[in-house]
Formats: structure tokens, sequence, C-alpha cells
């Protein structure tokens, strides 16, 4: 064996991508060809014998529901089918191709085999030198357990557990590079269950970028953004920063950007907050005024000894405002500032308000004309802030509504 014939570089995934077919076209058979072993006998005895009536077919509802749930845990390839193929591939029987491995070793293919599998492996058989019927090329850069890993899978999509385990990141190279997707796919989803730490997802993250994994790729991101404080301080991290700069900043920018979403997401989840209680007010103003409270006292009946204690929690806080709003002697919109946030709720509950003619608050159909007279900035405010209501209101669900009505 000459060493010439050997040097094959380590193939560029660049350009190449598995987008043949596979048209197999079958050719009609004689019909008077074919043995008639499914015919019937018309023979006299059996023609009077008692056959029994099949039970019906069952329906297709129960036929998905037989079998939904175990289509996930079966293979379309049988058994015995994987089996002969992993034979095969151990055996070499009739093989014409020996793979060399990083430490010299040999694995014995075939080329056609390895041709229909990879387009990259057929166009470096191609050029490769038959010599004594057989043809040469390389696998560099990996061990060969994951060499043999890798042809073996190419023959019967078989694996040892273990072995993918180990050379899972040898293996995800070799089928982006040969293009084998079937078992870059195998290879992403074991990275993905579970296989991930601290320590190795900065590799695992430059790796998926480079064999183009993009699913992997942000799962590693997302990982890093997690537990930045932790990763930042591995190994991993102190080598991709000299050696890949531009990654690191990429991820630094990832983890502000995070950081600027969470803290806008708090940000809308404390406005909601005020909206919500803002509505919970009115719905306990309206109650108030419209039936009556025990918390703060009934308005025009008289409520029975019985009756429990009012459910609604913003009576509570509207206890004391509405007290002070009954007895203060401002009573300004500007002179008291607990007066002041009285007329707002006031002015609030009026914008919100479909029925001001028979409405019971104080002040609702007042403020209702009082709109007309309003400035558009003032009024572009306040029916914002309606709006952010309502909004508050509509996403409790169709369950919020009053709880008056339960009282």
């Amino acid at each position: 064996m000459a060493s010439s014939d050997l040097d094959y570089p380590w193939p560029s995934s660049t350009g190449e991508s598995f987008c043949g077919s596979f048209n197999i076209h079958l050719e009609e058979d004689n019909p008077a060809d074919i043995l008639p072993v499914l015919e019937v006998p018309s023979s006299s005895v059996s023609s009077k014998c008692n056959i029994p009536t099949p039970p019906s077919l069952p329906s297709k509802s129960c036929i998905r529901i037989k079998y939904s749930n175990r289509l996930s845990e079966c293979s379309s390839v049988p058994k015995e089918t994987k089996d002969t193929w992993d034979k095969l591939f151990k055996e070499g029987y009739g093989s014409d191709v020996y793979i060399i491995t990083e430490d010299k070793s040999y694995i014995l293919a075939h080329s056609s085999i390895l041709s229909v599998a990879s387009p990259v492996l057929g166009n470096i058989l191609q050029q490769s030198k038959v010599k004594n019927g057989m043809r040469y090329i390389k696998i560099p850069g990996v061990p060969y357990q994951a060499a043999y890993a890798f042809i073996r899978f190419i023959y019967s999509s078989c694996y040892e557990e273990d072995e993918m385990k180990q050379f899972v990141l040898h293996l995800l190279v070799l089928s982006h590079s040969y293009s084998v997707p079937s078992l870059k796919r195998v290879c992403i989803y074991v990275l993905e269950q579970g296989w991930l730490t601290k320590e190795n997802v900065i590799d695992v993250l430059q790796l998926a970028r480079n064999c183009d994994a993009p699913r992997l790729s942000f799962i590693c991101v997302h990982m890093i953004i997690r537990d930045f404080k932790t990763i930042s301080s591995t190994e991993g991290w102190k080598v991709m920063k000299r050696a890949n700069p531009a990654l690191e900043q990429e991820l630094l920018e990832c983890l502000v950007e995070a950081d600027s979403r969470k803290e806008d997401r708090l940000k809308r989840m404390e406005e909601k907050k005020v909206y919500l209680q803002l509505h919970e007010a009115m719905e306990a103003l309206l109650h108030i005024c419209r039936d009556g409270c025990r918390t703060i006292g009934p308005r025009d009946k008289v409520l029975k000894g019985s009756q429990v204690a009012c459910g609604f929690p913003a009576c509570k806080g509207l206890e004391t405002l509405v007290r002070h709003f009954s007895s203060c002697k401002t009573r300004v919109p500007g002179g008291c500032v607990h007066c002041k946030r009285m007329w707002q709720l006031l002015e609030l509950h009026s914008r919100l308000c479909n029925d001001h003619d028979s409405c019971k608050v104080p002040l609702c159909r007042h403020f209702k004309e009082k709109m007309q007279q309003q400035a558009k900035k003032d009024e572009a405010r306040w029916r914002l802030l309606v709006s952010k209501v309502i909004s508050a209101k509509n996403s409790l669900g169709p369950f919020s509504g009053r709880r008056s009505a339960f009282l």
C-alpha cells in the first residue's frame, strides 16, 4: 500500500448536502408465473365444511387507540433485517474497501453501501485508486472505536448505548462531515437528553455551531444564560475566551438581552398587578354603593345580623378612604391627597360604567358630563388607563365576574 493513496484530507462540509432521492422501479410480473398459493381449494370436501363466520373488524377508532401508543416504540425495520446488515458489516463478507483509522487500524466495508449512505464517502471512493480489487480511504481525527461505530451505523443504524455516549461528539462531527443526517439526529438527541453539563456546554455549543445544529446551539445558549456565573468560571469558557473572543462577546450580549427581557417582564407584571387592583377597587366600589357592605356599612338598606363579612378584598382598603372622603372638610380634588385618590376612583368608575342613568355610585353622571370638557391630553391619558384596566380584567378569564352576585 502506498501512503500517497491513503492521505485523503478531512472532507469539508461546505457545499455537501444530502439532496438525492431513491427512485425504485418495480417491473410487472407475469401473472402466469405467480403460484396460486392463496387460492381457496375447490374440492367438494372443503365446500361442505361448516366454516364459522369470522368476527367483524374492529372500528377505526379502536385501531387508533390500540396502536397509537405503540408507534413510537416500534421500528419500521424488522430486527432480523438490522441483524443481517449488522452481520454483513462485522464479518465483512465480499468487502472491497479498507478504511484506515487514526491509529493505522482498518475496517472492512463495501463501496456500494458507503456510496449510497454518504454522498461524501461516495465522492472519496470515486477518486481513490483500486489495488488488488480493494479501495483504501482514511477517516482521520477520531479514534478507531468512533470510526467503527460510525461505519456500523451506516450499515444497520445499530449502535451501543455506551459507545454512543462516549463518542457522541466524534460521531456528530463524522455525521455532519460525511453527510449522514440519520446519525446526526441521533447524536443531537443524545446530547439534548441530559448529556450536557456545565463543564462541556461551551465545547458542545461551538461544535453545534460548526455542525449546523441550531436547536442544540439554542439549548446550550439557554443553559449558559441560566447559570452564567458558574459556567463563565469553567476551563471551557477560559479556552473559548482566548480562541474565540467573538463568541464570548455574543454570549455576553445574549446575557444582557435576557436580563433586559426579564426586567421588562417583571415591569409588565407589576403594572398588570396595579391595573388588577384598580379593577378590584371598581368592583368593590360598585358593590358598596349598590348592595351595601358589612365592612363599611349599608348605603340604603339594612343588612341582616347573620350576614357574613364582605368577600371583596378591596373593600377593606376602601373603608378608610370612603370614611375620610365623607367627613373631610377640604374635599376638593387638589386640596387633599386622600380625597384626590377618591375623586380619581370615582372618575375611573364613570368611564367604565355603561349604565349612568341608574348607577348608584356617586357623581357617576357628573363625571360623564365632565368628559366633554376635558383637554385632549387628559382624555388620552384616561382612555389609556381605562384600556389597561379592561385588559387586566379580561386576562382573568371568563370566571372573573362580579362576586357580588353570589353574596
